[in-house]
């Protein structure tokens, strides 16, 4: 198997999609897209990298870009998994039968039957112009990613980046949760809080402005969630043991 070299035509598929419909990489001349391959459902980082696409979808928009994400898993698991993942609306693309066949034209398919995690970006006329084979543990940079595509594409490198509010009004009395409605250790940590009796306040990084840009700053530049904020002591990560020693219980 061989990567496409950059400049060449991206090799087209057909693929069926969690919403029911088909996607054809040719149809979508003109627009910049992102194919984003990654390994599994239900796994760790690729419960993170998926929603993520979802909540930053209007930087992407803005950029003339169609996010595909691409995985070796049936379709009906692809819909079950975005459910669970709070709704899923851009096409996840079932790469199941003949099972890896676009990963193996994109040289991606690992000896194991899933494919690595890797980023190609098509260009508007339908050539590979960027490839990243990413750390298959390790979350991509969507701030990398639509760097790239303005670098790639004149007609969007000058259009002004969104403007994310500061994180000024977040709050910080108390237990202080930054969380998404579907990542499972929130959850895990929303009982915890609730069977120690320790009223607690949720902030949704997807949903309130500068939440998920102030995790970042606490966790090396990841959205790590659960993340606490205990009268300014940050906590990354639903890590009971740390938890009951800052909060003395």
């Amino acid at each position: 198997m061989t990567i496409p070299t950059i400049c060449s035509k991206a090799p087209d598929f057909t693929l069926p999609s969690q919403l029911g419909k088909t996607v054809t990489l040719s149809d979508l001349r003109g627009k910049n897209v992102v194919l984003a391959f990654y390994p599994l459902a239900w796994t760790p980082v690729c419960s993170l990298q998926i929603p993520l696409y979802e909540a930053e979808m209007d930087s992407f928009t803005a950029l003339d870009t169609q996010i595909l994400s691409i995985s070796v898993d049936s379709t009906d698991c692809l819909r079950a998994w975005a459910e669970s993942l709070g709704g899923i609306h851009y096409p996840m693309l079932s790469d199941f039968w003949p099972h890896g066949e676009v990963a193996k034209k994109y040289g991606v398919l690992r000896p194991e039957g899933k494919s690595e995690r890797a980023l190609f970006i098509i260009d508007k006329a339908g050539l590979v112009a960027y490839a990243d084979i990413h750390d298959i543990n390790d979350q991509p940079s969507n701030e990398k990613l639509r760097q790239a595509i303005r670098e790639i594409d004149p007609e969007v490198r000058d259009r002004p980046e969104m403007v994310n509010p500061e994180p000024g009004a977040l709050p910080h009395d108390g237990i202080v949760m930054y969380c998404t409605s579907w990542c499972p250790d929130c959850k895990r940590a929303r009982r915890w809080l609730l069977d120690h009796n320790l009223p607690y306040t949720e902030v949704d990084i997807n949903a309130v402005p500068g939440a998920a840009q102030q995790v970042e700053k606490w966790a090396n530049g990841n959205r790590t969630t659960p993340t606490f904020d205990i009268d300014g002591t940050i906590v990354v990560d639903f890590d009971e043991s740390r938890l009951r020693e800052v909060l003395k219980i």
